[in-house]
């Protein structure tokens, strides 16, 4: 016969605890899970009370080690503290990892600001999944030029290596979503359902976790429907071809309640609707909503993280021949438009987009605008006999402003076959000819002056939107600095017609990753980043200066360029250098601009605490085509009625509406703040040292260590398990490598030779000793959740209980325990219970004393159990304990 709460042992489920016996069967809690076990395969095992009164005391060793196991699980399981990631976490990405750990299935929807680590956020949040098993099935879903960038990160951070999907390996007899478990894929390639794609990936099994990146991408809207990414999602969801979801995106509400109630119910069907009322779901966004802040997140020690930014306005003018030159471009703009007018939708519509397309990049360079017209011109030309209007997909440009899209449009806008006025060939022409007349571009000119005059030495970080733009800033700047100083990043990798001090012009070639490698560690001064290529990159390492070479028409894209360098690793208040010319409208708008955004900020501030944060996501809802519209408008407005026109047209920017739907979004989302660091776990990849080290010890191991290093003969009991080497050479407990190489040899919780280690630990059955440390005695305990369909990554924690000075009982958190199980000595020679004086009785009563405390003070554990169930672990008794 089997007594309830009898430890036992089964082959395949492990240890488990006592229900009733049936006779034949007995009914055994195993973890979360209860199964009808026969007895015959059931071993007893000596629980902490029968060894407490048995007087069965095991080794010091033993037990601290299995003590320590626990601690480090329950630990990891919870924070992902001891995850393999090769970067320092900080507070606010542990925070994070910590809330999203305490559910399953999880659905989240993370809003933090740019440049707070979202990648390792998911990264936190996936390894221990991974590690356990939680998590086997695992689909990312990202922009076209992200997919790399996710790929590379988490393997090169957390070693969690994925593939990547490509269409032409996804056909019906390759069977690729059934046989590809963890992917990384383009969402503008995967929502074209081309060729059965669709209907492959929805007959697939289903996805543990779907993660979205820039899910702002997954929009619905009331006239115009869905994007055929949400309608992906929307099916996935739908067929629960997903069991979790995480959404990333810094700009979730875009200034549409249909669209941001519309993504919420992609998470939450159940919860979130946008036919329903929204006073009736702003209460539940608590649950699926993260916005961490710049302004508030810190160190371990306190300290904040991000300093403000200092901008450095700069003034340029035209010279004669520029002059001439963009005042013909508006007079062609402006017939441009007058043109389109007579035409039906689709004609107008068309026309509109090229000469916005024609608008802006003409405000970004001459170049850049002089070889979209040669392009047209010579495509124009050659098919004058067959002009007929074209179907181009750009319909959406205005409200999606993806970075890829500036330069399909700019190409679209040199070949597109219709008409933007008649007799546009000598109008190019004369375009064209006006543009050749410029041999320097004072703007290009001026910022080469501002390097020279003002940022001597200093590495700098220079952004445009078009490669004939950064070709040509890198041609000034190579002509100033000497060709060895810049480097280049874009969507391409390839760069034509930059112009060396001889005249000639070349193509340069590299890849990105390579290039801001070597601009991170001062091989090169310089770097031009386009739009597109900068995207998911860290540049911030060796640099805190950047530069505008031209101003995205939406401000939120400046927001984004200066988080490549305002991120966390920059040691340095980051400079900003915007350049425009005082005499354009442009100019004017921008400056009206700033005056508003000015205005909003003092807004926000009476009502939140952060408004620098806050006015990033007014500007996300104000969304493309409102900035589209200012500046393309702005054209025709006279400059006596310029400032009336603005401020009717400005008047829904950080409006009453959209003030108070952002206060009310961070008002009912979750965030870290410094109020919550200490119970944030102050415990890193060194504190599994001692654990790790008494392990090979007690395996009859000796490690060589040196400076940190370990190397070791794998213990025989270990390598039992695929996968385990018999030896192991140069493995590191910190996240600070030398090199890609010894990044591969961090151990943490994941790593199979480390997992090995805690798993025969804590099968140990040893529950009892005696410790010579001068300290009080120290009982541990699990917390379980009762109710067995509560599934979750945190499936049990582990707490303690010890005495204070004067006798009183205080509980302690896993992450306290293993401090204390580190400081122990214990195991260099064993205790005797004969040294102790004190009956069996005594201890169990003290044992039940802490226990009834540890139920007591369960609420300030805030376990994530809806009925905790406490067990019994691990009693340590100082041998000169006096009760």
């Amino acid at each position: 016969m089997f007594s309830k709460d009898q430890q036992v042992q089964h082959p395949r489920f492990g240890t488990g605890s006592v229900i009733l016996d049936q006779g034949e069967t007995v009914i055994v809690r195993f973890g979360d899970h209860i199964e009808s076990c026969e007895a015959t395969f059931l071993t007893r095992r000596i629980g902490l009370v029968e060894a407490v009164r048995m007087g069965q005391w095991s080794p010091s060793l033993d037990v601290v080690l299995k003590a320590q196991a626990t601690a480090i699980r329950s630990l990891n399981d919870s924070w992902g503290v001891f995850s393999r990631s090769r970067i320092d976490l900080l507070p606010h990405q542990l925070w994070v990892c910590h809330r999203a750990l305490r559910q399953w299935p999880i659905r989240l929807l993370i809003a933090d600001d740019v440049g707070l680590g979202k990648t390792i956020e998911a990264g936190l949040i996936l390894w221990p999944l991974l590690a356990s098993g939680q998590v086997r099935r695992l689909l990312i879903l990202t922009p076209a030029s992200l997919v790399e960038q996710w790929q590379y990160r988490l393997r090169t951070l957390f070693d969690i290596r994925l593939g990547m999907y490509r269409p032409e390996v996804d056909t019906p007899r390759a069977d690729f979503w059934s046989t590809h478990n963890q992917i990384v894929a383009s969402l503008p390639t995967l929502r074209s359902d081309r060729k059965g794609r669709h209907e492959r990936l929805l007959d697939a099994p289903r996805w543990d976790m779907l993660i979205v990146d820039e899910a702002h991408h997954l929009n619905a809207d009331e006239q115009t429907g869905k994007t055929l990414g949400y309608q992906l999602v929307e099916k996935l969801v739908a067929e629960e071809k997903v069991e979790s979801c995480l959404f990333f995106s810094g700009t979730p509400h875009r200034g549409k309640p249909y669209g941001f109630w519309s993504l919420m119910s992609l998470l939450r069907p159940d919860s979130f609707s946008p036919l329903r009322p929204e006073k009736e779901q702003l209460h539940l966004l608590r649950q699926v909503l993260i916005r961490n802040f710049k302004q508030k997140v810190t160190d371990m020690a306190g300290k904040r993280l991000f300093q403000p930014v200092t901008q450095h306005p700069e003034t340029y003018s035209y010279g004669e021949n520029e002059a001439a030159f963009y005042q013909l471009l508006t007079r062609f703009i402006l017939a441009g438009n007058a043109y389109a007018s007579g035409l039906d939708k689709t004609g107008r519509n068309q026309v509109t987009l090229v000469l916005i397309a024609m608008q802006k990049i003409a405000s970004s360079s001459v170049a850049a605008i002089r070889a979209a017209l040669r392009t047209r011109l010579v495509r124009i030309r050659k098919d004058i006999a067959q002009m007929r209007a074209e179907q181009v997909d750009f319909t959406k440009a205005d409200e999606e402003e993806d970075a890829d899209l500036l330069e399909a449009l700019n190409s679209w806008m040199s070949q597109a076959k219709f008409k933007l006025m008649e007799d546009e060939i000598p109008h190019l022409e004369a375009l064209l000819d006006a543009a050749t007349a410029i041999v320097n571009e004072s703007k290009i000119l001026r910022i080469g002056t501002i390097i020279e005059e003002k940022f001597a030495e200093r590495s700098i970080l220079l952004f445009t939107e078009y490669k004939a733009t950064q070709a040509l800033m890198i041609s000034t700047l190579i002509a100033r600095f000497g060709e060895n100083t810049v480097g280049f990043i874009n969507g391409d990798d390839r760069l034509e017609g930059v112009r060396l001090p001889s005249g000639r012009e070349v193509a340069l070639t590299g890849r990105r990753e390579d290039t801001a490698d070597a601009f991170n560690r001062g091989h090169i001064r310089f770097l031009v980043s386009t739009e597109a290529g900068g995207e998911g990159i860290d540049l911030q390492e060796q640099c805190y200066t950047l530069i505008h070479v031209d101003l995205p028409w939406n401000p939120m894209r400046l927001h984004q360029r200066v988080g490549r360098l305002n991120r966390y690793g920059q040691r340095h208040p980051v400079e900003v250098v915007t350049i425009r010319n005082p005499g354009t409208v442009e100019s004017r708008i921008w400056g009206k601009l700033e005056q508003k955004i000015t205005h909003i900020m003092e807004a926000l501030g009476h009502a939140m605490d952060e408004p620098e944060d806050l006015m990033q996501m007014v500007l996300g809802m104000a969304g493309p085509r409102f900035f589209n519209e200012l500046f393309t408008e702005g054209q025709q407005v006279t400059s006596d009625r310029f400032a009336d026109w603005f401020d009717e047209k400005a008047r829904s920017l950080g409006g009453r509406s959209a003030i108070s739907t952002v206060t009310d979004l961070v008002g009912h989302c979750q965030s870290f703040d410094l109020s919550q660091l200490d119970d944030v776990p102050k415990k890193d990849l060194p504190d599994l040292i001692p654990f790790f080290h008494s392990m090979l010890v007690r395996n009859r191991r000796r490690p060589d260590r040196e400076d940190g290093v370990f190397s070791f003969i794998t213990p025989d009991a270990w390598q039992k398990a695929p996968g385990i080497r018999s030896r192991y050479e140069g493995l590191i407990f910190h996240r600070n490598p030398r090199d890609s190489d010894e990044a591969k040899k961090i151990v943490g919780v994941g790593h199979q030779v480390f997992d090995q280690a805690v798993a025969q630990a804590i099968e140990w059955e040893v529950a009892l000793a005696l410790i010579d440390e001068g300290l009080a005695p120290l009982a541990l305990f699990r917390f379980q959740d009762a109710i067995t369909s509560q599934t979750g990554q945190v499936r049990q924690v582990v707490a303690g209980v010890t005495a204070n000075s004067n006798g009183s009982l205080r509980l302690v958190r896993d992450e306290e325990v293993l401090e204390i199980l580190n400081g122990l000595k214990s195991g260099s020679g064993e205790l005797q219970p004969d040294s102790i004086a004190i009956a069996p009785e005594a201890i169990e009563l003290w044992l039940d004393k802490a226990r009834h405390h540890a139920i007591a003070a369960v609420d300030t554990l805030n376990l994530p159990f809806r009925k905790p169930l406490l067990t019994d672990l691990i009693l340590l008794w100082p041998v000169a304990c006096e009760l």
